[in-house]
């Protein structure tokens, strides 16, 4: 198959004679893992670059801000796009005439950069740029959606817009249903894939992964990071600090034993639930001996980490109503993580038994996917 930045030389015209910007990270690569920057240099006008969370060469934590910089290796300067303004000023895009985009998505709402990629898209709205999307592929396939749609209550940098936490779109598709959708109408291109398939997950792409953030190092990491990222908001490490971020979930007074029993006997498809023992040695926890589960997935295309990851909120808290605690907003008056995380308000006050949450994700699953039909691109 071929990325969309493989793609780049049947589509010279979107860049004839201007001056390009690009938004990108370790993950803008081609085929033949040559960095975007490196192909746009040789063959564009290249001259200035965008750094999402994270940085342009991918080398920050999740959190950490980042001031604007030159690259150590194309000596281009870089405008950062994580600071207290997400979005591209006025004086940033004066210097180019087309934004581009090139960075591995998730496939999560709650992936910072493709509300990177909507305020950037916002901005060039606003200021009359040009902004092109090279797609590449969603890697926990194009086919499966799960979740709830976010209430815009709880609109944040991990969810802006009305979508669900699985959303099975490309980073392209999701420009072409932030742009229409949502009435950003920018002047968009899309730079396609050749050869993905929507039922593929990144594995069968033939493609190397290349971890788009510190804390999702496998294609594994990025499916059972729709179920445990919710403990975020919670004092239950959900693994960062760690070899498995993610995929253990954990605190100091949990009983690994019972807690994996009682998972494993919903006979969730997909899964098996394994009592394990860790210390973190940053985040939540840090250099505490932690015990909780880890989550094995047999089955990616049978396991739904939406269901998987709301039911283990809700055991653990049951299991442990005086030691398990929801953390606290960062600003008084402000939702909590966790409202963040789950874009509504009901999980956190406890409102529904598991019966009903089940059915809220897949009534508002249904509700996405055939709303979000007119913008598949595959």
């Amino acid at each position: 198959m071929k990325l969309g930045i493989d793609q780049i030389d049947d589509f010279m015209s979107f860049f004839s004679e201007k001056r390009v910007g690009l938004i990108t990270n370790p993950t803008g690569i081609n085929s033949n893992l040559k960095s975007t920057i490196d192909v746009l240099k040789e063959k564009l006008n290249l001259v200035a670059l965008f750094a999402p969370e994270h940085g342009i060469r991918g080398d920050l934590q999740a959190g950490i801000h980042l001031e604007s910089h030159v690259d150590e290796k194309s000596q281009i300067t870089v405008f950062s796009l994580y600071t207290k303004e997400k979005k591209p000023t006025k004086e940033m895009l004066d210097q180019i005439d087309v934004l581009c985009i090139d960075i591995q998505d998730a496939g999560s709402r709650f992936y910072t950069y493709i509300y990177t990629m909507a305020y950037a898209m916002i901005a060039c709205a606003e200021h009359n740029k040009e902004f092109v999307v090279f797609d590449r592929p969603n890697p926990i396939n194009g086919i499966d959606v799960e979740g709830n749609i976010l209430d815009l209550k709880y609109r944040s940098f991990i969810g802006y817009y009305p979508i669900v936490q699985r959303h099975g779109l490309t980073i392209g598709e999701l420009a072409l249903l932030f742009n229409t959708q949502y009435n950003i109408n920018c002047a968009l291109k899309i730079i396609p894939m050749a050869g993905w398939e929507r039922k593929m997950f990144y594995p069968e792409t033939g493609l190397l992964w290349i971890a788009p953030s510190p804390n999702l190092p496998t294609t594994e990491t990025a499916m059972v990071y729709n179920a445990t990222c919710i403990f975020e908001g919670t004092n239950v490490s959900e693994g960062r600090g760690t070899t498995l971020p993610f995929h253990l979930v954990g605190t100091p007074y949990l009983d690994p034993y019972r807690l994996s029993d009682i998972l494993n006997g919903y006979k969730f498809p997909g899964v098996f639930f394994r009592p394990v023992f860790f210390k973190p040695t940053f985040s939540k926890h840090a250099d505490k001996l932690c015990r909780g589960v880890q989550i094995h997935i047999f089955d990616f295309k049978s396991f739904k980490p939406v269901k998987v990851g709301w039911t283990m909120f809700e055991v653990i808290k049951k299991m442990y109503p005086n030691d398990f605690l929801i953390n606290p907003p960062w600003r008084e008056g402000n939702p909590t993580m966790l409202q963040y995380n789950t874009g509504c308000d009901y999980i956190q006050k406890g409102l529904y038994s598991l019966d009903k949450l089940y059915a809220i994700i897949e009534r508002d699953s249904v509700e996405f996917t055939k709303m979000r039909e007119r913008y598949l691109i595959y």
